[in-house]
């Protein structure tokens, strides 16, 4: 599905589109449709797939294939013979869709007039479910409205959940809340009712209320496990970089330990300069596809920092203690891995633990900062006072 997003964004491209500000695009294609305007109304009588981008979207008619929508208010009235994808702001549904349904905004609705075929996936502040749908259907909003025949089963995650006088379910509900409700037996019967409590995600808090029933053992050993998985890929992260960039790593760990406060606010500058890349390229509309891949170059440079600012830690902590000067790579490996069991133990206390994580995260973009500028504008060298002795920069 998102694949078929970035192809067509990227052919549109090729094809000299103007940006979507200028005039309309319009273009069918192997039987698909293209469009992309600041106002997208239109009736589609698509022979497959759908693909509309715009600011204000209002689709009518009908598709035999899928259709993506993805604009800031989305009125999707089409008829679907595939699936749905739609996200915006607002996102209304308002005719049938034969098969599954993803839907993410602001204000996410379906009407009576718009039944789904397949699974609905609905997520936003508030989500409103008047129309049935025929498989399973997940929930999460803040205020979630449940007013339709579930012919499956429900997944309901929000702050508010309430049900009309029209709200079916037919299979098994699962609902997640602050606090437990009381559900309608009109809309299914207690025993196939499961409450969840919903809180904020307490490591430590939760670790403990586990073991005070049993079997509970697996579920901890799990966390114990994906701590090791994460330590080793760390780990092997690190001899990677050690092995085919030493020079580079060894440059940017000294960097860190020479200037920390510098290197700090490098990180900072750094990490804005990588969020703020992702509203820029939403608003040239055509860009909107590519936000997930700079997300994902977000997460990839957040760990690769956090590993090197550990590293950086670890080897000042080998100097401190009377390390050599140049250790092996083996009892940096060792000490690395140190700090980063230290740093997992700290995120069992409040605040301080997210405080040594995020510290470490600047520190290690603010090295790559520093080593992207310099390769950039070049380094000038050593300077050199007028009696040719160097000066502290």
């Amino acid at each position: 599905m998102f694949r078929s997003i970035l192809t067509t964004v990227f052919a549109l491209g090729l094809l000299g589109a103007p940006p979507i500000t200028a005039q309309t695009v319009e273009r069918v294609h192997g039987g698909d449709t293209f469009v992309a305007e600041p106002t997208v109304s239109q009736t589609f009588a698509a022979e497959r797939n759908v693909f509309a981008v715009g600011n204000v979207i209002t689709a009518k008619g009908s598709a035999n294939g899928d259709v993506y929508l993805l604009g800031f208010d989305v009125d999707q009235g089409t008829t679907v013979g595939g699936d749905l994808l739609a996200t915006g702001m607002t996102v209304a549904l308002g005719a049938p869709i034969a098969g599954d349904v993803t839907a993410t905004g602001f204000s996410v609705r379906n009407s009576g007039n718009a039944p789904i075929g397949g699974n609905a996936f609905l997520i936003g502040n508030t989500v409103t479910i008047d129309g049935p749908v025929s498989g399973a259907l997940t929930g999460f909003g803040q205020n979630v409205v449940l007013n339709a025949q579930i012919d499956g089963d429900a997944w309901l995650v929000g702050e508010d959940i309430s049900f009309g006088p029209d709200a079916v379910i037919a299979g098994q509900l699962v609902y997640s809340a602050e606090d437990q409700i009381s559900v309608p037996e009109r809309v299914i019967s207690p025993d196939r009712v499961r409450f969840e409590k919903l809180q904020p995600p307490q490591v430590a808090s939760r670790i403990r209320e586990e073991w005070r029933d049993y079997p509970v053992f697996p579920a901890f050993m799990s966390m114990f496990a994906l701590f090791l998985v994460s330590l080793a890929f760390f780990v092997a992260l690190a001899a990677i970089f050690q092995t085919f960039l030493p020079k580079q790593l060894n440059r940017m760990q000294a960097a860190i330990q020479a200037r920390p406060g510098q290197i700090f606010l490098l990180g900072v500058i750094g990490l804005s300069m990588l969020f703020g890349m992702v509203p820029i390229i939403a608003l040239t509309v055509f860009g909107l596809p590519l936000v997930p891949i700079v997300l994902l170059a977000i997460v990839a440079v957040w760990t690769l920092g956090y590993a090197l600012g550990a590293y950086a830690i670890a080897q000042r902590f080998l100097l401190a203690f009377g390390g050599k000067v140049e250790p092996t790579n083996l009892i940096r490996l060792v000490a690395f891995a140190g700090v980063l069991i230290v740093v997992a133990v700290l995120n069992f206390i409040p605040f301080l633990g997210w405080i040594a994580n995020y510290a470490l995260v600047l520190l290690g973009i603010g090295a790559m900062t520093g080593a992207v500028f310099n390769r950039i504008l070049g380094n000038p060298g050593l300077a050199l006072d007028v009696d040719m002795n160097p000066i502290d920069t």
